[in-house]
């Protein structure tokens, strides 16, 4: 039976603020997929219908205290991390990546969950500490064994961005917990020589290019640089007010690659122009900052770090995202949450989106 203070404390502002955003993603989808075949001019509904989907799952998680989370938090852990064991082995490969497990009717990404549960494992542990001088070394030895597994499993795929997201999702929330100074110069010191040996030994010969391509995309400039070259042109081009909706020259002549999905912002900057970008800016700096004042007003410290984790998650999507189109970081295959096209990044979001509000709608309790 769904609690009655699920619609008597409902934050109806944050939906629509979470609506508005989706919405404008749903319409850029429709533009940057005009120019396909046919049979693929039903990106936009589909989308509608991953929202609607969506949408749903954040009601149910809303109907269950957030504090189950804990006590299954392990439990859950253990699930994705065989489930990326299985991606592994039988896992579905595109694009010469296996990171998609195939149930018949429906496939769907485990390394994607792997960032909500981080957040549920990490809030479990860090809800316990209690020393104010900051977490010491031998305190984060647990913590990076748990990061490490599912980090080393998803990087095996090879999937470098997702990989990215977990650990800097999982650092936020120790950082926002609190670290000893001598331990920070001391990872950092550590972390040194595990960059090279990652470097020599572990990133494959694509992900490299990747990297030193992001560094001088001319490089390659119809290889591996065409991508970021291809996408400054269309955030470039854009103006201050934009071509105008499906009047974008590289989204409608196809320059621009996966232009429903990872490039999603390229096609809308083309489009909309400065003008357009700052408005969706503000809107997702208006959902992170109403994340944070969620954990802010929170109770209790395990509310208070899944806000802050689920908060990471959104922040740091929106940055590498934003920062990959435009140049500034490597691409590495990061969806724009709410705005790019993709049923697991979607649910994912709206997961992350559902703890929020059950997190905020329970706050009174404790």
């Amino acid at each position: 039976m769904i609690d009655r203070r699920l619609f008597i404390n409902f934050d109806w502002g944050f939906i629509l603020l979470v609506l508005l955003i989706a919405g404008i993603g749903v319409v850029n989808i429709s533009s940057a997929t005009a120019s396909y075949t046919m049979q693929d001019t039903s990106y936009a509904i589909k989308q509608i219908y991953w929202i609607l989907i969506g949408l749903f799952i954040v009601v149910q998680v809303c109907s269950i205290d957030y504090h189950l989370f804990e006590d299954v938090a392990y439990w859950c852990f253990g699930i994705l991390i065989f489930l990326l064991v299985v991606v592994l082995l039988l896992g579905k490969t595109s694009m010469g990546a296996t990171r998609w497990l195939h149930l018949g009717f429906i496939s769907f990404q485990p390394s994607e969950l792997m960032k909500i549960v981080i957040i549920m494992v990490f809030a479990s542990y860090l809800a316990n500490f209690t020393s104010k001088e900051g977490l010491s070394l031998k305190d984060l030895v647990k913590p990076f064994i748990l990061l490490g597994v599912p980090t080393i499993l998803i990087m095996k795929q090879p999937d470098l961005g997702t990989a990215t997201l977990v650990v800097l999702i999982a650092v936020s929330m120790v950082l926002y917990t609190g670290v000893r100074f001598r331990a920070i110069i001391t990872i950092l010191l550590a972390a040194l020589p595990t960059v090279y040996l990652g470097w020599r030994y572990y990133l494959r010969d694509y992900q490299k290019e990747r990297l030193l391509n992001f560094l001088s995309p001319e490089r390659d400039p119809l290889g591996s640089g065409y991508h970021i070259i291809q996408s400054k042109i269309a955030v470039g081009s854009g103006g201050l007010i934009g071509k105008g909706f499906m009047q974008g020259t590289q989204t409608q002549l196809r320059f621009l690659p996966e232009q429903h999905t990872d490039f999603a912002f390229s096609v809308f900057s083309e489009e909309w122009g400065f003008l357009g970008c700052l408005v969706v800016l503000l809107l997702y700096f208006f959902l992170i900052l109403w994340g944070l004042n969620i954990a802010r007003r929170c109770n209790d410290q395990f509310g208070r770090l899944m806000a802050v984790g689920v908060s990471a998650m959104l922040f740091w999507h929106i940055v590498i995202n934003i920062g990959m189109v435009i140049g500034l970081f490597p691409v590495v295959g990061v969806p724009l949450p709410l705005f790019s096209y993709g049923g697991t990044s979607m649910i994912t979001s709206m997961v992350g989106l559902g703890i929020l509000l059950n997190i905020r709608m329970r706050r009174f309790m404790f």
